[in-house]
């Protein structure tokens, strides 16, 4: 790639970005501030980088490994030349400290790792890390533009119809178009769509402050409603699908995705309405025979008591913050990747789709 300072290398037509790369830099839009503000924070080392994945000003697991991607090309740019490989190294092993359920942070780390393994100047590692981070930056625009493909084929033709989905999956968590919310633009683009229930997502409010804010800036027809209505919502029968993303599915077809997935599988069971993942094939982790392996991110109990610093709970109360619970494979009608369509998934299925061998 000859051009490595060119900007963000997506195509913005295709849906608001999370990330503009500078060649010398990374800007991350704080989505902490969404959707009163828009504020694009510079990052010039790879640290700031592991403190914004950390602190969520980027989240959304395949935009956390481009991120991190895009931080190993700033490590070495400050790397000196005695000792780079180490300096290098240690900024990775920081990167990947930044959270830890999403495997696409590990994949898109390692992904870099082997490329640094082949370089033997600071100089070649420099240019070859900043082509692999933009290489899987446009990789994961591409994969989302095919999943949204394979989705579509799997879905019920008899339009319009539909979706509810849950945190967000746009392209604000993405390379630039989504992955369940990108599946949702490709049905609005095709007058597939009638209307998309959006979650509101607690404790960090996905679905209210980028979600709607995403899809009521792009044009699509979105109802934003309390995370306990998805029961009602699901009984009167205009939904067809729940669509949601995923942060890290194992070889058993088990899918590991914001707090309240589980909740919304279960309903969509007990409602007759299918349920489907999107997600990129960097989120398998085909080293975890199921869902209760899966690290879960516990964060601090005040997302949960306080409202941009308004307390709402009673002090010194006991609190269970889990980011992440993992719903069964038993429970989902159909995993959709960039490689195709896992139906009813098991561990038979995802070998199949997924096996080095």
């Amino acid at each position: 790639m000859s051009d490595l300072s060119a900007p963000n290398p997506v195509d913005r037509a295709l849906g608001t970005v999370a990330m503009r790369w500078h060649g010398d830099s990374l800007e991350l839009l704080d989505q902490r501030l969404l959707p009163v503000e828009e504020v694009w924070l510079p990052h010039t080392r790879a640290t700031e980088v592991a403190t914004s994945i950390r602190d969520m000003v980027v989240r959304g697991a395949p935009a956390i490994g481009i991120s991190a991607a895009y931080g190993v090309v700033l490590a070495a740019k400050r790397a000196t030349e005695n000792g780079w490989k180490q300096t290098i190294e240690a900024d990775m092993q920081v990167l990947a400290e930044s959270r830890p359920t999403a495997i696409n942070l590990f994949w898109a780390l390692d992904r870099m790792r082997v490329v640094l393994a082949t370089c033997d100047t600071r100089h070649q590692a420099l240019r070859r890390l900043a082509e692999a981070a933009i290489g899987i930056h446009k990789d994961d625009l591409a994969a989302n533009l095919a999943m949204a493909d394979h989705a579509l084929a799997v879905m019920d033709d008899r339009a319009p119809f539909s979706v509810l989905t849950h945190c967000n999956t746009g392209a604000l968590a993405t390379g630039g178009y989504g992955t369940a919310l990108g599946v949702i633009r490709r049905l609005h683009e095709e007058r597939m769509l009638k209307r998309v229930y959006a979650d509101e997502t607690r404790p960090w409010l996905q679905g209210s402050r980028l979600t709607a804010w995403e899809l009521a800036r792009d044009g699509i027809p979105v109802t934003l409603n309390a995370d306990g209505a998805a029961a009602v919502i699901l009984s009167q029968g205009d939904v067809k699908w729940v669509v949601v993303g995923a942060d890290r599915i194992t070889a058993n077809g088990d899918v590991a995705n914001k707090i309240g997935t589980y909740s919304l599988a279960v309903l969509a069971r007990h409602h007759n309405v299918r349920f489907m993942v999107v997600a990129p094939a960097s989120t398998v982790d085909m080293s975890l025979e199921s869902g209760q392996e899966i690290p879960i991110e516990q964060r601090d109990g005040r997302e949960i008591c306080e409202i941009k610093g308004v307390q709402i709970a009673p002090d010194g109360i006991d609190v269970f913050n889990p980011v992440f619970d993992v719903t069964p494979a038993s429970l989902i009608d159909a995993i959709v990747t960039e490689r195709g369509v896992i139906h009813d998934p098991d561990i038979t299925g995802m070998r199949a789709l997924f096996s080095k061998g």
